[in-house]
C-alpha cells in the first residue's frame, strides 16, 4: 500500500535538469505537435520546498493539435487527469509514481494548452513573478507548508490552499502593473 498524501521536499538543483530532459522528450516524441514548454511549478523556482513533481505547460498551435499531441504524450506513459479549475481548458497528463490510479504524487505533470491561451500566460507570468520576487516567493512557501501541514498532507486542502493563494498573488501581480 502506498501513503497517498502529498509529499513536500527540499529544492532539488537536479530539478531544472529533470526538465530540460522533460522538455526534450515531449518535442522530439510530439513530433511537431509540441511547438513550445515552459517549466512551472514550485519546482521551475530555485530554493523553494516543492512536490518533487515536475509541472510543465506545453502548448500547441491550435485546438485540433491538442487531441494528436495528447495522445502522443500518452504514449510516454503519462495518463490523462483531471485538470484545475483555473486550467479547464487544458489537457492534464501526468506521469505516475507508481503504476496504479490515484497516488497524488506524480514524477511528471504536463498541462497541454493552445500556444498563448490564458492558461499558457497565467502560468508564466506566476513562475516569473515568484522567480523575480524573492520575499514575495518565501512567503508562499511558508503559507504552503503551513497549510500543507495543517491538512495533514491532503491534497484537496493542499489544491484548495494553492489556488486562494495564486487568486491573491494575481491580485497583487495585477495591482502593481497598475499606475499609482
Amino acid at each position: 500500500m502506498h501513503d497517498d498524501r502529498v509529499r513536500l521536499m527540499h529544492y532539488d538543483p537536479r530539478w531544472r535538469q529533470e526538465y530540460e530532459q522533460t522538455r526534450s522528450s515531449l518535442l522530439h516524441s510530439c513530433a511537431g505537435w509540441v511547438i513550445g514548454i515552459e517549466h512551472i511549478g514550485s519546482t521551475a523556482i530555485s530554493g523553494l520546498v516543492a512536490r518533487p513533481t515536475i509541472d510543465v505547460v506545453a502548448a500547441v498551435e491550435n485546438q485540433e493539435a491538442m487531441e494528436p499531441a495528447a495522445s502522443l504524450i500518452e504514449g510516454l506513459n503519462y495518463r490523462r487527469d483531471a485538470s484545475p479549475s483555473w486550467a479547464a481548458e487544458a489537457i492534464a497528463l501526468v506521469k505516475p509514481r507508481y503504476a496504479f490510479a490515484g497516488q497524488p504524487n506524480p514524477t511528471h505533470s504536463v498541462l497541454l494548452v493552445v500556444q498563448g491561451s490564458s492558461v499558457w500566460h497565467r502560468a508564466i507570468r506566476i513562475r516569473n513573478w515568484l522567480r523575480a520576487n524573492a520575499e514575495v516567493a518565501i512567503r508562499f512557501e511558508e503559507a504552503k507548508v503551513a497549510r500543507w501541514r495543517s491538512g495533514e498532507g491532503d491534497l484537496v486542502s493542499y489544491q484548495a490552499d494553492k489556488a486562494l493563494f495564486f487568486a491573491h498573488l494575481e491580485d497583487q501581480i495585477d495591482a502593481a502593473g497598475r499606475p499609482q
